[in-house]
């Protein structure tokens, strides 16, 4: 009998250790394009690419590099991600938001295609959730756009109804409106947002039956749009998406709608989709309007506590602080409306979340790789900032639940995209119509000599800071006082040479690096946290710690001086966050650890 409970133990023991940790891939803010998908009402399929033979929709190098996205390379960046998946034998990939551009039809349509392709060959499981550009507002809206690239290589407006749009070259098509929630919901059911038969549990904030009693009847009844409406404001009712899954075994994914659509007038009609207000401002409008979420997240922890459930929740927006604790700083030097800073969540939002037991979240919207950690007494709450593949740094996450308790983070660079390169020629014919257009300022086509999609979305943020960045967040003056300097002038603006010569400092060797170099380093530690530091010479990563050091000992009252001091410090605190690259989260140890 001993021998036989001995062999039982041993075997459950060689089971259990022989079981896979769970993985989850978090792919956020694709943006989905479909450049070479087609219109339901239309024969117009594009442009025809010379070095491909194939007809291509797509929009204008111009629009992109004056966007905080790509439009149109992110298409192979997207199937690059998703092979790489595919060959770590990874099989449940959640996207937090943002998984289209502006929720056309057509797009819907194409990343459906793309998605079921992934499924049924390499048996991976899709869940999504919404973020502010899918749907841009609860309900189907005509729009357009006036950047698509036309034959000529002047821009063609794509736009659902005649008498919208600026463009007087155009193509007019149903399917180029926003969708709303109706439209995205039956587009897309099959990928989270309807249960799955293999699923073990899904449920919505609208259904409070136990998950003890749950039957995919009963989840294809909570799964209905009718069922999934609330009052955002007395009298407008609009859907919500959130769900909670069982992919697997004891891991509950929870998939929160975090868009949060206000009416501009109440007095309006509640249907009318011109009447709501953007979602980007994320949580903190959830905290006023969405409360039933809050509720319903409580109330999981509960239940996951109580039945021994890993739980992981996504949405498209951060619960926590991106900024390393230099909101403050940016704020005083640029002001509240810069920098996007009116899509910090409060901190009240870390707080109130904390406390309903939630513990690992993952988050987009912002094209950022960071992480943020807050404690509120026994409570801890993690936020993981998904990079975006249409913006630098292009990378995704991989979760490995180690155990309930250990969890491991790993960031997952696309450094090279096959194909990234391909719609280059027509950007050439669009740079040539440029040139005759002397109202424009023209992009750089040096970023058409890049070798690789890391190069080339590095490019597209230089570019972004010079077209969009400055002009839009800096003080004119200033900018232009301080893009005349070099390391060495901002060295010697705080120190003079004897100075330099007892702390046996070298002017002549920060000579190598102007101003404009130390604000593009200061994006890509905003957009990469610690990966930034790959792409900027060790040599000046340790000239700024010593201008930052000497800036913060320097008591001068000069204002110039006092925002280079400010731009230091920035730089310092976003350059040393906590691990965003590798890392282990220990929920008992309530610590992050770098890997």
């Amino acid at each position: 009998m001993d021998k036989q409970i001995v062999f039982v133990l041993l075997f459950i023991s060689t089971f259990f250790s022989a079981q896979k940790p769970v993985q989850i891939a978090f792919l956020s803010d694709v943006h989905f394009q479909d450049l070479y998908g087609s219109f339901s009402d239309h024969d117009f399929k594009g442009i025809l690419n010379p070095k491909t033979g194939k007809y291509t929709i797509l929009r204008t190098m111009d629009s992109q590099l004056h966007s905080t996205r790509i439009f149109n390379e992110n298409y192979f960046a997207f199937l690059k991600a998703l092979d790489d998946i595919a060959a770590k034998g990874i099989k449940i990939v959640a996207m937090p938001g943002d998984f289209s551009d502006d929720g056309q039809a057509y797009n819907l349509r194409g990343l459906h295609r793309i998605l079921e392709q992934y499924h049924q060959k390499y048996g991976i499981n899709f869940y999504l959730t919404t973020g502010n550009h899918d749907p841009v507002g609860p309900f189907r809206n005509d729009g357009g756009k006036d950047d698509f690239l036309g034959q000529n290589g002047n821009p063609l407006g794509v736009y659902s109804k005649e008498s919208i749009g600026k463009s007087t070259d155009k193509i007019i098509t149903k399917d180029i409106a926003e969708s709303g929630y109706f439209e995205i919901l039956n587009e897309l059911k099959d990928f989270g947002f309807y249960p799955k038969k293999e699923d073990l549990f899904w449920s919505t904030p609208f259904d409070h039956d136990t998950f003890k009693n749950y039957t995919y009847k009963k989840g294809l009844e909570a799964a209905e749009y009718s069922k999934r409406l609330y009052e955002v404001e007395n009298g407008f009712s609009v859907p919500d998406l959130s769900y909670v899954v069982e992919p697997v075994k004891d891991v509950w994914v929870i998939a929160i709608d975090g868009n949060t659509y206000i009416p501009k007038n109440i007095n309006e009609n509640s249907h009318s989709p011109s009447n709501y207000k953007g979602a980007s401002i994320g949580y903190n409008n959830v905290l006023t309007n969405k409360q039933h979420l809050i509720e319903w997240i409580r109330r999981l922890s509960g239940e996951a506590k109580k039945n021994n459930k890993t739980l992981i929740a996504f949405t498209h927006y951060p619960m926590i602080d991106f900024n390393d604790g230099a909101t403050n700083e940016i704020k005083n030097l640029l002001g509240e409306k810069k920098w996007q800073l009116e899509r910090v969540p409060q901190e009240e939002v870390a707080k109130v979340f904390a406390e309903t037991g939630l513990q690992i979240h993952f988050a987009g919207h912002m094209h950022i790789n960071d992480t943020g950690i807050r404690k509120f007494g026994e409570n801890i709450l993690v936020n993981v900032q998904v990079p975006s593949l249409a913006a630098y740094l292009p990378a995704y996450k991989i979760l490995t639940i180690q155990s309930p308790d250990k969890l491991e983070v790993q960031t997952e660079v696309l450094n090279e995209v096959p194909r990234f390169n391909e719609l280059f020629p027509l950007y050439e014919k669009e740079y040539k119509a440029l040139q005759h257009d002397i109202t424009k300022i023209l992009w750089n086509k040096d970023i058409l000599k890049t070798k690789s999609y890391h190069d080339f979305m590095l490019f597209h943020l230089k570019e972004l800071v010079r077209l969009r960045m400055i002009p839009d967040d800096w003080p004119k003056d200033f900018i232009e006082k301080a893009g005349k300097l070099n390391g060495e002038d901002l060295l010697l603006l705080i120190q003079n040479n004897n100075q330099l010569k007892e702390k046996r400092i070298r002017s002549e060797t920060f000579t190598k690096w102007s101003f404009d170099d130390l604000l593009l380093d200061l994006y890509k530690f905003q957009s990469a946290g610690e990966l930034a530091k790959r792409d900027i010479p060790k040599e000046r990563l340790k000239q700024y710690q010593i201008l930052e050091k000497l800036y913060q000992e320097n008591q001068s009252q000069n204002v110039f001086v006092r925002q280079l001091k400010s731009i230091f410090k920035i730089l310092t605190l976003l350059s040393n966050g906590d691990p965003a690259d590798h890392f282990e989260i220990d929920l008992t140890e309530q610590e992050i650890r770098k890997r």
